[in-house]
């Protein structure tokens, strides 16, 4: 029910943003719903993440639901509310990820953990770093119709900067993590020298192959982090 939920979530956000960069901004150059199957499909997602949450409120408790009810409005909000502005423009997906990762642990286990926590701020903290990259893509448009991007307030090199001192600050938290709780095991470490690799190589690419890179460099980073929790090569 939870993945569920999320499923809904991130279909609504799709849905909302494409309506509002097609229909309304005129962003896009097409766009495969007209403006009334948009608004019924943000009406059939809304009652699919309704029915899913009710649905955890039975099977899995109130605080399943405070967890994942926020992501949904994350993805409604995003477009034209919340990408307007530098925080919900640069965390908004980012926080939803977070959400998603301590909503699951909380479904199947009833209660938060230190790790929990701290993994989802990697996510957030790194994801965000790449977002940061993503929108510098946009800069020129953004700029034009003043969305306040971190490209558009603080330049095109300062975030630059600033993309990569989140990228950095995420992957060092890995291993702090590592040495501190016995739930993040030491080969954890791996997956932030993985995603160190893609990312140096992203660094001297242009906005658009360094968001491929470095999105790709995530799933890398994920499988690499997965793999050292459920395996614990090293004991």
């Amino acid at each position: 029910m939870h993945v569920t939920a999320l499923f809904f979530a991130v279909y609504t956000a799709h849905v909302k943003d494409g309506y509002v960069d097609f229909h309304r901004r005129g962003e896009d150059d097409s766009h495969p719903l007209s403006a009334r199957a948009c608004r019924l499909a943000l009406v059939g997602s809304t009652a699919g993440f309704l029915t899913a949450l009710g649905a955890l409120w039975v099977t899995a408790s109130p605080g399943a639901v405070a967890l994942t009810a926020p992501t949904w409005a994350l993805g409604y909000f995003h477009a034209p509310q919340l990408d307007t502005h530098t925080v919900g423009a640069t965390a908004g997906y980012p926080t939803g990820i977070a959400l998603a990762l301590v909503g699951g642990y909380y479904v199947q286990t009833g209660g938060l953990s230190p790790a929990i926590l701290g993994l989802a701020g990697v996510f957030l903290l790194f994801l965000a770093g790449i977002k940061i990259v993503d929108d510098a893509q946009d800069y020129g448009y953004d700029r034009s119709i003043d969305k306040q991007t971190v490209a558009v307030v603080l330049g095109k090199r300062a975030a630059h900067r600033a993309a990569y001192a989140l990228m950095a600050t995420g992957m060092v938290a890995v291993f702090l993590l590592a040495a501190g709780l016995p739930a993040v095991p030491p080969s954890a470490t791996a997956a932030p020298l993985v995603f160190g690799v893609v990312a140096l190589v992203a660094r001297r690419a242009g906005p658009e192959l360094a968001t491929m890179l470095l999105i790709r460099g995530s799933y890398l980073f994920l499988a690499a982090l997965v793999g050292a929790v459920w395996f614990r090569p090293l004991g």
